[in-house]
């Protein structure tokens, strides 16, 4: 089993780029912090689908993107195209939740800035939540997505996620890069924002990150991880990307915040991946709380992170 990594193993690492809170987005993270404070720790059950649909629902609509309801490998979902886009090429974006929340119309938006910055089309697929469906439904769903788009003769497709689904994205990027796959080509490369990576809770910044993270509290998080997993271990390698096989993998970027329960999961996969001989980057922005680049009309490292995301997209579509 991989050993663990600490936090001062961090310090100056030249696979990760710190990025500097502006004065604006100070004032904009501390008014989301006002607006959120008594939420933090509540998100939990099936109850909160549909208020969590909501606030992705409010992301910023992207400009010159259509959107059309398909099914990819019999999982059905949404396709985000931009006006101009990248022919014989997709992005496979798994949507975040906790494994328990989100849909594919919900993040349409986030997604839909993700291709248009790209200039690809995206497809979102509607994977199985939990708890009614335990893992290994979820990593299953996007697998077969991911070979539907193959099938499609789609012959550049690049893996993308969040939160949770960044971890489904990373775990797939395993899956369909490894020796003998199966399931048609192995992706260009892979995005993860603010990802999810060891199920297993090990990293340093549930502790060192606990009053930082607006949102999310250890307890809250264990409770949704449990809900999906079951019985299964937490550092089985399909459930935690953290434990997975990384040597021969894509290029990879991660852009996370500083302000999260979930930043050494970010900086702990980054540095696995570089030491398995990976291009792997993870750029961690200060002051910024889980998901911020969907933010983009509150934060300008938002707009920052999502323009650095399509041009690193775009670059291994060439």
């Amino acid at each position: 089993m991989q050993q663990e990594i600490s936090s001062d193993a961090f310090s100056k690492a030249p696979w990760m780029s710190v990025h500097p809170l502006s004065q604006g987005d100070a004032v904009a993270a501390a008014a989301l912090r006002t607006a959120v404070a008594a939420f933090k720790g509540q998100l939990a059950g099936t109850a909160a689908r549909t208020p969590f649909d909501a606030t992705m629902e409010r992301v910023a609509a992207p400009a010159n993107v259509t959107f059309e309801a398909d099914t990819v490998g019999g999982i059905s979902g949404l396709w985000a195209r931009p006006t101009r886009s990248r022919k014989g090429a997709a992005i496979l974006h798994a949507h975040g939740g906790w494994f328990n929340l989100g849909s594919a119309h919900a993040y349409r938006n986030f997604v839909g800035q993700i291709a248009a910055s790209a200039g690809v089309d995206a497809f979102i697929p509607e994977y199985r939540l939990a708890p009614e469906h335990l893992f290994p439904a979820a990593v299953t769903d996007v697998e077969t997505c991911y070979r539907g788009l193959a099938a499609k003769g789609i012959k550049k497709i690049a893996v993308t996620g969040d939160s949770a689904g960044g971890d489904l994205a990373l775990v797939l990027l395993t899956m369909t890069s490894a020796h003998g796959y199966k399931g048609g080509i192995a992706p260009v490369g892979a995005v993860a924002i603010s990802p999810v990576t060891d199920l297993a809770m090990t990293g340093e910044s549930y502790e060192t990150r606990a009053e930082a993270d607006p949102f999310f509290a250890k307890a809250q998080v264990a409770g949704l991880i449990a809900s999906y997993l079951g019985e299964t271990d937490a550092k089985n390698p399909v459930a935690s990307a953290l434990y997975g096989e990384l040597k021969g993998l894509p290029p990879i970027r991660v852009h996370v915040g500083d302000d999260e329960l979930l930043l050494d999961d970010s900086r702990r996969y980054v540095k696995r991946a570089v030491a398995a001989g990976v291009d792997a980057e993870v750029d961690v922005w200060m002051g910024m709380p889980h998901g911020f680049v969907a933010y983009t009309r509150e934060f300008d490292a938002a707009r920052q992170a999502l323009s650095a995301i399509g041009v690193f997209l775009n670059q291994r579509f060439l």
